[in-house]
C-alpha cells in the first residue's frame, strides 16, 4: 500500500505507479528483538495515524526517477530491516522476523506542472497521509513510498514507515544514505547489527541479565515516582489524547546559551539541556522531580547506534530537583541519565505487565506523561524538510500542523548548534499557546543565565518567567503524588455504583485488619532504603456499604478500573472502610469514624 496524496490536493497528472524488484540480499530468519516487539504491540493496539511514522527526503536538481529508484532499490538491498516481515496466526502477536533476499515495492510517483503551495509543507502532507492504515506486518513492505515530480523530474519522496522496522534515528540514516547514494557516494560496510543478530544478542546470558535490571529499575521509579508529571485541576482530559500543535524554536541565542554553560559547567551540552529541560518541566509541574521518558538513548552502543531497525524502548529518567542550585543538578544529571540509559534494554511484554501489576497495587495510572528525545547527535538528524536552510534565526517561535499527542509534553531537539532547535507538543489542556511559547522561551533563559552564572532554583519563575501550575488548598501531595481528594471522592463513588463515598487525609502509621500496611520498607533508585510507607499521610475512603456485599479488594479494583480516564489527581485510598449508612453529617470524617466498622483493609492484593 502507498501514500495516496490528500484528499484535498488535485494532479493535473494521473498518479502512476511503479514496481521496483531488489535482489542480492539474504535470506534469514530468527526471534524479534525486544524494540520490535515494543512497537508492534503498539501497532496491533494503536490508531496507525499515531504509530505509523513518516519523513520526508528531498531530492537535488538534476536527479533522474531511475536513479532515485536505484537509491531505493539499494537501501532494501543494503538494511535487513527493509525486507522484513512479521508471520504470526491471525489474532497473536508475531515472534519471529524473515529477512527476504529478494522482492519487490512500489512506488507512487504524482507528477505536477508545479508543486502547489508551500512545496516543503505539500511534501510532508503527502507523506502524512501515508501513515493512514495499519501496516499488514506479515507481507506488506515496511515502507510506502510516493515520489513527487515536476515534469517528471523528481522533487521529494515522501515516505511512511511501519514502526516495528525503523525509528526516527533509523529514518535519518536511511535519508542520509539516500542523499549519498543520489551523490554517486559509496557508503561504509555496516557497522551496527541488524535486526536478527540484536535479537540474539538480547537472548544471550548477559543481554538477559540487563533486561531484567531494566525492569527492577523501572519498577523502582514506577511505585516510588510521581504517577503524572502534570497533576493539577485542568489536568488532562479523560479517557483521550489530545491534538496539540506543533511549535518549533530555531534559536542562535539557545545555541550560544547552551555552549557557554557547557563550558562553565565543564559538562556536556547534552547533559547541561537534559538538566534544564527537567528543571523546567518539574518547574512547571510543581514536582519535586522530573520524570521523562527519553527514546532516543538506547542508540548509545555502537552496535545499536546506525542500526536500521527499531530501537524505540524507552530510557526512564527520574531526576530528583531538590539541590540548591542548577550547577548541582547538571552534576546530578550526568549520573541520572547513565544510570537511565543502562536500564533501557527489556521485555516489553513483561515490562507493561509489571506497569500493570504495580499500578493496581498501588491505586494508580502511571502515566508516560512527558517526552525528550534528542536526536542532535546523529549524522543526519531528522530535521524536517529544509530546515538546514533557517540556521540564520536569532530567536524564532513557529506554530505547525497539530498531530495527536498521546502525551502531555512532547520535544524533539533537532540541533544544538549553530542554533538551538526543538520542537516542542504540548497539550492543550495544560498549555496556552501563549504558555507553550513562553516555557520554550523559558529554557533559552535559562541556559542563558546558566551560561553567566550558576543559578538558584528557587529564582527559576523570575529567571524564566515560567510559572509553576496552580493548585487549590484542598490538593495534598500524598505517596509522592499531587493528590486531589474530592477527585478521588467523585471517581470512587463511580466506581462503588454511587454508594455515600467520604474520602479523609489522616496520619500514619495506621493498623488495618489485614494488619500493618505498608510497613515494607522502599528501596531509592541508588540502592538505599528509605523511609516505610506508613509514616506518611494517607487517604482513608468510608463507604456506606448499606446490604450491597462489597469488599475493600472490590471498591479497590473497581477504583483502579476507573483511574486511567478518570483525570488528574486520582490516587487510590491507602485504606478502605466498610460501614453500613453514612452518618447524619456526612461531610465530617470525625463523624465517619465513630461508625462501626463492618470491613476495612487496603484493597490490594499484596502490600507496596
Amino acid at each position: 500500500m502507498n501514500s495516496p496524496a490528500p484528499e484535498d490536493t488535485v494532479h493535473p497528472i494521473p498518479p502512476r505507479t511503479l514496481t521496483v524488484t531488489y535482489t542480492g540480499g539474504e535470506e534469514r530468519r530468527g526471534p524479534i528483538t525486544m524494540g520490535q516487539a515494543n512497537m508492534i504491540r503498539c501497532i496491533l493496539r494503536d490508531d496507525p495515524t499515531h504509530i505509523n511514522i513518516h519523513d520526508v527526503w528531498p531530492v537535488p536538481g538534476g536527479v533522474t526517477v531511475e536513479a532515485v529508484l536505484d537509491a531505493l532499490r539499494a537501501l532494501a538491498v543494503r538494511h535487513e530491516g527493509l525486507r522484513t516481515t512479521f508471520p504470526h496466526p491471525p489474532g497473536t502477536a508475531p515472534v519471529d522476523q524473515i529477512v527476504a533476499a529478494e522482492g519487490t515495492f512500489t512506488v507512487t510517483v504524482l507528477d505536477h506542472t508545479e508543486l502547489p503551495g508551500d512545496p516543503a509543507e505539500y511534501a510532508e502532507s503527502v507523506a502524512r497521509a501515508g501513515r493512514a492504515g495499519r501496516f499488514a506486518l506479515e507481507r506488506e513492505f515496511p515502507m510506502r513510498i510516493t515520489l513527487l515530480t515536476v515534469a517528471e523530474q523528481p522533487a521529494y519522496v515522501a515516505l511512511a514507515f511501519s514502526h516495528a522496522v525503523a525509528d526516527g534515528s533509523a529514518m535519518a540514516i536511511l535519508r542520509e544514505e539516500f542523499t549519498e547514494l543520489l551523490a554517486g557516494k559509496e557508503l561504509p560496510d555496516l557497522a551496527s547489527l541488524p535486526p536478527v543478530d540484536l535479537a540474539a544478542v538480547e537472548a544471550s546470558p548477559a543481554g538477559l541479565r540487563k533486561s531484567e535490571a531494566s525492569l527492577r529499575y523501572w519498577e523502582r521509579i514506577i511505585r516510588t515516582g510521581p504517577q503524572e508529571m502534570f497533576a493539577e485541576p485542568r489536568g488532562r482530559r479523560p479517557g483521550t489524547d489530545e491534538e496539540a500543535r506543533q511549535l518549533t524554536l530555531r534559536s542562535r541565542r539557545g545555541g550560544r546559551a547552551l555552549a557557554g554553560a557547557a563550558r562553565r559547567t565543564g559538562h556536556p551540552e547534552a547533559t547541561v539541556l537534559m538538566a534544564a529541560w527537567c528543571a523546567l518541566v518539574a518547574h512547571r509541574a510543581g514536582q519535586d522531580s522530573c520524570v521523562t521518558a527519553v527514546p532516543s538513548a538506547n542508540r548509545f552502543h555502537p552496535r545499536v547506534a546506525r542500526s536500521v531497525t527499531t530501537t524505540s524502548q524507552d530510557a526512564l529518567l527520574h531526576l530528583d530537583v531538590r539541590v540548591e542550585t542548577f550547577d548541582a543538578l547538571v552534576a546530578r544529571t550526568w549520573g541520572a541519565v547513565l544510570n537511565a540509559y543502562r536500564h533501557s534494554q527489556f521485555d516489553s511484554v513483561r515490562l507493561w505487565e509489571m506497569i500493570g501489576r504495580v499500578t493496581a497495587e498501588r491505586g494508580s495510572h502511571f502515566g508516560r506523561d512527558v517526552v525528550f528525545n534528542d536526536v542532535s547527535a546523529l549524522p543526519a538528524p531528522l530535521l524536517g524538510t529544509e530546515a538546514e536552510e533557517q540556521d540564520g534565526a536569532e530567536h524564532e517561535l513557529t506554530w505547525g500542523p497539530p498531530q495527536a499527542l498521546p502525551t502531555r509534553l512532547l520535544a524533539f531537539t533537532y540541533r544544538t548548534a549553530p542554533q538551538l532547535h526543538i520542537s516542542l507538543w504540548a497539550a492543550p489542556s495544560l498549555f496556552t499557546p501563549e504558555e507553550a511559547e513562553g516555557f520554550l522561551s523559558g529554557l533559552v533563559l535559562l541556559l542563558e543565565t546558566a551560561a553567566a552564572g550558576d543559578v538558584p532554583m528557587g529564582t527559576l519563575t523570575e529567571v524564566t518567567g515560567v510559572r509553576p501550575a496552580e493548585r487549590g488548598p484542598d490538593w495534598l501531595r500524598l505517596d509522592g503524588c499531587w493528590v486531589s481528594p474530592d477527585a478521588v471522592r467523585e471517581t470512587l463513588g463511580r466506581a462503588v455504583g454511587g454508594l455515600p463515598v467520604h474520602v479523609a487525609e489522616e496520619p500514619g502509621p495506621y493498623g488495618t485488619a489485614e494488619g500493618t500496611y505498608g510497613t515494607e520498607a522502599t528501596a531509592d533508585t541508588d540502592g538505599t532504603t528509605g523511609a516505610a510507607v506508613d509514616a506518611e499521610p494517607h487517604l482513608t475512603a468510608y463507604i456506606a456499604r448499606g446490604d450491597t456485599p462489597l469488599t475493600p479488594e472490590e471498591a479497590h479494583r473497581a477504583l483502579t478500573a476507573l483511574i486511567p480516564a478518570a483525570g488528574s489527581g486520582v490516587l487510590a485510598p491507602r485504606r478502605y472502610v466498610l460501614v453500613t449508612d453514612p452518618p447524619a453529617d456526612p461531610d465530617r470524617s470525625d463523624a465517619w469514624r465513630r461508625l462501626k466498622t463492618i470491613d476495612e483493609g487496603t484493597g490490594r492484593g499484596r502490600q507496596v
